[in-house]
């Protein structure tokens, strides 16, 4: 018989945007999650979001409802980072990471502050870089600092080849690994659909005249997805509200399910000191396992190159900050 003490299942949120009030929108509804806290530094704002998701709670399953504060991270299970800032005008994209660094290493000293055992999932962009450095900050174990990586990027890529092809999305299996950015790449050797490779599939096949021009045409698409929406209508929330709530389950009901997050390698792949999109095996203690998959030739090499582009990015974050401390002590 088991007497360990049962535990809510708190799911706290720290940013109440549109990314994190879509979240907790669809968790909401979802069922997972017994407690929903979110903070943020705009007490209205969570406040507002608080009360516009609580009188929806006739339509959803039951779930308590709240604005967090800081001693709500000690005994959350799962603490979802959308926090960011925003590019400010003639700001550099270095100066921009460096303002949502400086974000996430506040976030993250507070939850260690509070001795916390939850798993932490980054959402907040560039998300691969920011993973690491809230990692490398916590001096947790590498899989429970986890980033949202290509989960939302791959769910693209199924929807749109199964538009493509006249497959249900729901047999298609296909993933994006790399940066959640534009080094990101489509991974078509992981990529079937009912039981058959792709190249399978194709072989039966008769609606592309050129393939290799498709794959590449899709491939295309998926990276340029969210510009497109950003272009339509300012932001994406629901896509990624989504894959959010799927990585939650995956978490919250430790299903060790099979998801494209950021994970911190450390010889995987043959790449140590990075975080990016790469198959891993998620469960209620974050990243339990990295899927060390064999990627033919050119695959390899891009998530290599993917790599290098992050690893250039944190290299010119570690000097910019050392040079910003350095000249706060003259």
């Amino acid at each position: 018989m088991n007497d360990a003490p049962w535990r809510t299942r708190k799911v706290v949120i720290v940013g109440a945007g549109a990314v994190g009030s879509t979240f907790a929108y669809a968790l909401a509804q979802s069922g997972l999650a017994d407690e929903i806290a979110l903070l943020d530094a705009n007490h209205d704002l969570a406040m507002g979001q608080v009360l516009d998701l609580a009188h929806g709670q006739t339509f959803f399953p039951p779930v308590k409802i709240r604005e967090a504060q800081a001693e709500d991270y000690a005994d959350a299970h799962l603490i979802v980072i959308t926090a960011g800032s925003k590019q400010r005008s003639g700001e550099s994209r270095l100066d921009l990471l460096q303002r949502n660094v400086e974000i996430i290493y506040k976030i993250v000293d507070e939850i260690v502050l509070q001795k916390s055992s939850a798993v932490v999932l980054i959402v907040s962009n560039p998300v691969d870089i920011l993973t690491y450095a809230a990692y490398k900050r916590s001096g947790w174990p590498r899989g429970r600092i986890l980033g949202s990586g290509t989960v939302l990027d791959s769910a693209r890529f199924r929807y749109i080849l199964s538009q493509n092809c006249g497959v249900d999305v729901h047999n298609v299996h296909a993933y994006i690994l790399g940066e959640h950015g534009d080094s990101e790449f489509a991974a078509w050797s992981m990529t079937n659909m009912a039981g058959l490779s792709i190249e399978q599939y194709c072989g039966l096949c008769s609606k592309c005249d050129d393939k290799q021009a498709c794959r590449s045409g899709i491939a295309d698409e998926v990276i340029h997805s969210a510009y497109h929406i950003i272009d339509y209508k300012g932001a994406t929330s629901f896509g990624v509200g989504l894959a959010l709530t799927h990585i939650a389950a995956a978490i919250l009901r430790n299903q060790h399910g099979v998801l494209t997050v950021s994970s911190v390698l450390d010889g995987e792949f043959g790449l140590k000191g990075v975080s990016l999109g790469v198959p891993c095996i998620v469960s209620q203690n974050g990243v339990e396992r990295v899927l060390q998959v064999t990627l033919p030739p050119d695959e390899q090499s891009a998530l290599v190159k993917s790599a290098t582009i992050l690893k250039e990015s944190i290299e010119q974050l570690d000097l910019a900050v050392a040079s910003k401390a350095e000249t706060g002590k003259q």
